[in-house]
């Protein structure tokens, strides 16, 4: 019943008790008697919903939680894991980037609480209180940047598929322009010509004037670009592929030539179908991204436009909610009796709970459908890294300083006469030895006289002294590397010769026409060290054990 100070009947509130701070716009008032207005309490909602609204509200906002760790485990993964445990794409990198300003708008109420109402009849704006305006910005943002990557991502996919344009450089700057440009100019058109403030729930939105000309016309002209491009795409792909059926060509299935796939005309329909199969294999996940995305905006837009227009068309015509205002005051504000009243002047329950739930769980989306395990097992491989990083490994100090050693003479292998060259200038050849098959195959035509009978096994040296007393031959070095070699002070250089490679007369690559005559094959015994027959006159070795020619000292007497 309405008193002195309160002439309204309850619940309602006289509009003179209050003044003027606040969104006034945002009040839902009525004329009943002259120079009388009773208004509904704030926030609106409570009177017109359930309590189980706010709860509803609630589980949004943590779905909005969950949704942005996954989008910044998304985020950080593309910046700080190699490109090969991620696949990252500046499409898919911005796309995340606009869904976590989104979540933003849901996730700072839930952290800061605000309070709904700047007095008992009249709700917060954007100029009254800070979190509404920074979740406001957000949630718009976030709508536009969202918005406009689904829809480059989807003109992407369009170029590629449908008009064999190769996507490059030109089209990731004017994808960054467009794509962060327009929201910027979009947040700022809908923030000076609109305004936010709280609606409903604990996020504030846009209010009712200009919205329709600053966001969201705007926002749904490119949702509806974005799906007649899907579609469009989505028909040449089945256009392709009912083509591809009627092709019965053969040198389409099984020729593996090279072709000419400039332009469409020039591929014939299968193989446009398998090059069109192999793109949607690689981008499937990110067209089911543009379309859960797209259609939660153009839901969101629809449902928020259906539940503004409703309430404006209240304040326009009260007469509209009478009955519902009626049985407010004849039930002394007890909303649960009169909730079929005022079931048809706002948007069911279920219907708003499903938009929010929508947008707030977009950032799942994203991790199901743009996230890899390689993620999760690169993250493991560089944690685990990260605390070996400091330890060194164990190293010997003999092995330590003998990498600081800048000074090779320290080598014990060193000659004592080159003290001021380095190991491999100091190395020689291998030494020829008697047992080497190498001495007796070179000595096979060049030794023509018996070593004497002195029966003490000597041997011939290549260099032979033939002018010695007695007219035998003495073993002497053949250079000054044997005798370096014989004093056992040099390292034989193993692998101080190199291979040439002889390039081959006849090539596969390169054939040559043959040659007439043939060119005649000979053989030459000392190109490959093999064994000599010994000449009819004269043994290769002299008189060995018991003066007998033709046995060698360390053959056994080999015939």
């Amino acid at each position: 019943m309405a008193n002195a100070t309160n002439p309204c009947p309850p619940p309602f509130l006289s509009e003179a008790l209050f003044d003027d701070g606040g969104f006034v716009d945002g009040r839902l008032c009525q004329e009943v008697a002259k120079g009388l207005r009773c208004c509904l309490p704030c926030p609106m909602t409570d009177w017109a919903y359930p309590d189980e609204f706010n709860t509803l509200g609630e589980v949004a906002q943590w779905v909005a939680v969950a949704g942005t760790v996954c989008c910044a485990f998304l985020l950080l993964s593309w910046i700080v894991l190699p490109v090969d445990k991620t696949s990252r794409h500046y499409l898919s990198l911005c796309l995340t980037t606009a869904v976590l300003f989104m979540n933003l708008g849901f996730v700072i109420p839930l952290a800061a609480q605000p309070d709904e109402c700047y007095d008992a009849i009249t709700p917060h704006s954007m100029e009254t209180n800070s979190p509404c305006a920074v979740s406001g910005a957000f949630l718009i943002f976030g709508g536009w940047g969202g918005v406009m990557w689904v829809f480059l991502r989807s003109l992407s996919l369009h170029l590629q598929i449908c008009w064999q344009v190769v996507v490059g450089r030109n089209f990731m700057w004017f994808s960054q322009a467009t794509g962060w440009g327009i929201p910027v100019i979009g947040i700022i058109m809908a923030l000076v010509f609109s305004g936010v403030s709280f609606r409903f729930g604990s996020t504030c939105h846009i209010n009712h004037e200009n919205s329709l000309a600053d966001l969201w016309v705007p926002m749904l002209i490119f949702s509806g670009l974005t799906i007649f491009i899907q579609f469009a795409t989505f028909g040449y792909c089945i256009k392709v592929y009912l083509a591809s059926l009627a092709d019965n060509s053969a040198s389409t299935e099984n020729s593996n030539l090279p072709s000419y796939t400039n332009s469409i005309r020039t591929m014939t329909p299968k193989q446009a179908y398998r090059r069109v199969r192999r793109v949607i294999q690689l981008q499937w996940r990110g067209i089911a991204i543009v379309l859960i995305i797209v259609t939660d905006v153009v839901l969101f837009s629809v449902v928020f436009v259906f539940l503004d227009n409703t309430v404006e068309a209240v304040k326009r015509d009260p007469s509209t909610a009478l009955e519902w205002i009626a049985c407010l005051a004849m039930m002394g504000g007890d909303k649960n009796k009169c909730l079929d009243k005022a079931g048809p002047l706002v948007v069911d329950m279920p219907t708003v709970g499903a938009v929010l739930l929508l947008l707030s769980i977009n950032g799942l989306w994203l991790l199901l459908l743009l996230g890899r395990w390689s993620m999760v097992t690169g993250w493991c491989d560089l944690l685990m890294t990260v605390p070996h990083r400091n330890k060194r490994e164990f190293v010997s100090v003999d092995a330590r300083m003998d990498d600081l050693k800048k000074d090779t003479r320290s080598y014990e292998m060193l000659s004592r006469e080159n003290s001021g060259k380095t190991m491999d200038d100091s190395v020689t050849p291998s030494a020829v030895t008697p047992i080497s098959p190498t001495y007796n195959a070179y000595n096979a035509y060049n030794m023509r006289s018996p070593i004497g009978g002195n029966g003490d096994g000597g041997y011939r040296s290549p260099s032979l002294n033939r002018n010695a007393p007695g007219g035998t031959a003495s073993p002497g070095p053949r250079n000054q590397h044997d005798t370096a070699n014989h004093s056992g002070r040099r390292t034989p250089d193993y692998f101080g010769s190199t291979a040439r490679y002889h390039a081959p007369t006849r090539s596969f690559s390169s054939p040559r026409p043959p040659q007439s005559p043939p060119p005649t094959v000979t053989w030459d015994a000392r190109d490959t060290y093999a064994r000599a027959s010994p000449l009819p006159e004269e043994s290769p070795y002299g008189q060995g054990y018991g003066g007998g020619y033709g046995q060698q000292p360390l053959g056994m007497n080999r015939i």
